[in-house]
């Protein structure tokens, strides 16, 4: 079977992965307004909608706790299309809905396998790609999720027009079985697909599979000659690193709460945990009622045009983020977002009202119509916090936890941090409604402050890792450096590559794993 080895090709394509979970996310905003959801479904509100929207990151949290067991004994390549074939069969139990107990059961096995693609899929992206270009591949799952959220908006935006569309108070079951059927295809197509790309060498090495390992980084990184200096000298640092793990002696849980390491747990669990708590995923699942809360006449297609700005705004982030740093983009981030927040809340605190129509059970509070601007002027301030997000935090939030673990805990210390994105997913996802309903504009403050306290943990606790290899976050975390400082340590694969280039490393690969020689250099004159 033809294998391909192109880094954007390969981290491209487990991309889709996070496709899924973009799938997943709009495969509920589209179809809110919908008569037909309504009326199959009993006009689910408040609390029961909540629980509905909530089951798929319930079972995205479990999934992302699995995760780790599978990628770490049958490859993250193989994990991945585990994943694909539970998302289709979720997706075909969501379909087949006869009521919401069916609905909930096909979201929550859609969300398990949406948990191990958005833990796994960064892992695999980051153990394939070089560090010239990882945050940029890794991106590309963040941009996936958007262009997921985009397609099946639109798809779902499509099929609301069936039967009469959204005019039609009788209209039929297919506006929402379409869409939830049509999300099994990504899931086939990545399923196959993988069967074409390598699996992870820093995978194949941690099994002592040393000559399969030294071929996949060959071809990835050296044209398919094991013996180019920075293949060698990537070899090498792999070994190393891996040599040193075992000689600790402990096991990957234990080594899990070793102060070195726990810290980076926390670290990545907190990011994770930020990228919800900023308020993104909020925007994305309950943008209609946001919306319509703005006094926003046709707010199907307006937020159709949030979905558009989410996808293109992603580019930046992709293309510069390898050298604009992800320190800078979290901080940058953190304070567009809480900006953008606190207007809109200030913004309805002062122009809306109670919702004078009684039989609305979604929302409390709106923007009379007679405030134009306003409501302008709050649909602004959402386009803009989408763009902030989309450039900043979106990209990096998967990015950074993918990179800053040893390979040894590198799979279970990805899945806590995605676990953690997963909680605050569910509970968010069951809070909002109410809060919606409840305390209305003062969400937005809430969600604002989140921001704020982002921003002062980012500052404190997150060092740049932009420019080095995955085997050198040890010293990057360890050297002692505040965070705000430690962007200027310099990476040794350069050095030890120059080293091999001018022979004074030679790293001998076929006498066991990793046998390095080190040999002596007459000085040129």
């Amino acid at each position: 079977m033809k294998t391909f080895y192109n880094v954007y090709a390969i981290c491209g394509f487990a991309a889709i992965g996070g496709g899924l979970f973009g799938f997943d996310i709009s495969s509920m905003s589209g179809v809110l307004g919908t008569p037909a959801y309504g009326n199959y479904f009993g006009h689910p509100a408040g609390t029961r909608q909540g629980g509905i929207t909530a089951s798929m990151p319930a079972g995205s949290l479990f999934g992302a706790l699995c995760s780790s067991f599978l990628a770490d004994h049958l490859s993250r390549r193989t994990a991945i299309q585990i994943a694909a074939v539970i998302w289709c069969v979720g997706a075909i139990l969501q379909a087949a809905s006869n009521g919401i107990p069916l609905l909930c059961v096909g979201r929550v096995v859609g969300g398990l396998a949406i948990g191990i693609c958005s833990a796994i899929v960064p892992v695999y992206q980051s153990e394939i790609a070089p560090k010239e270009i990882r945050g940029r591949v890794v991106s590309l799952q963040q941009w996936a999720i958007t262009w997921g959220i985009l397609i099946q908006y639109f798809i779902q935006y499509g099929s609301s027009f069936y039967d009469g569309g959204v005019d039609n108070e009788f209209q039929g079951t297919a506006a929402f079985r379409i869409p939830w059927g049509i999300q099994a295809v990504p899931g086939a197509i990545l399923f196959v697909g993988l069967f074409f790309f390598p699996r992870s060498p820093r995978w194949l090495a941690s099994k002592d599979r040393w000559e399969e390992a030294l071929t996949v980084l060959a071809h990835l990184h050296g044209s398919g000659d094991v013996n180019h200096p920075k293949v060698l000298a990537e070899y090498k640092e792999i070994e190393e690193a891996l040599r040193f793990e075992r000689e600790e002696a402990v096991t990957s849980f234990a080594a899990l709460v070793k102060p070195r390491i726990l810290k980076r747990v926390i670290l990545g669990m907190s990011i994770q945990m930020w990228s919800q708590l900023c308020g993104m995923n909020i925007m994305m699942y309950y943008i209609v009622f946001i919306m319509r809360g703005a006094g926003i006449a046709d707010e199907l297609l307006t937020s159709s045009i949030q979905y558009i700005i989410n996808v293109v705004m992603t580019l930046p982030a992709i293309l510069y983020l390898d050298k604009f740093g992800r320190r800078p983009a979290l901080l940058i981030g953190s304070f567009l977002m809480m900006t953008w927040l606190f207007t809109t809340g200030a913004l309805q605190a002062s122009y809306g009202i109670p919702n004078p129509d009684e039989t609305d059970k979604d929302i409390s509070w709106v923007v009379p119509r007679e405030h134009g601007g306003v409501s302008k002027a709050i649909v602004a301030c959402s386009y803009l916090f989408v763009a902030s997000f989309a450039t900043t935090w979106g990209p990096t939030s998967w990015t950074y936890p993918s990179e800053i673990f040893p390979a040894k805990v590198r799979a279970k210390a990805v899945s806590l941090a995605t676990a953690s994105n997963w909680t605050w997913n569910c509970v968010l996802a069951f809070a909002v409604p109410p809060l919606l309903w409840s305390i209305n504009w003062k969400m937005y403050m809430i969600f604002g402050t989140f921001n704020g306290l982002a921003l002062i943990h980012m500052f404190l606790a997150a060092p740049e890792t932009k420019g080095k290899t995955l085997e050198e976050m040890d010293t990057v975390f360890e050297s002692g450096i505040p965070p705000w400082r430690a962007g200027k340590i310099e990476s040794r694969l350069e050095q030890l590559q120059r080293d091999i280039e001018a022979g004074d490393v030679k790293v001998a690969t076929n006498k066991g794993p990793g046998q390095v020689e080190r040999v002596s250099h007459e000085p040129k004159v």
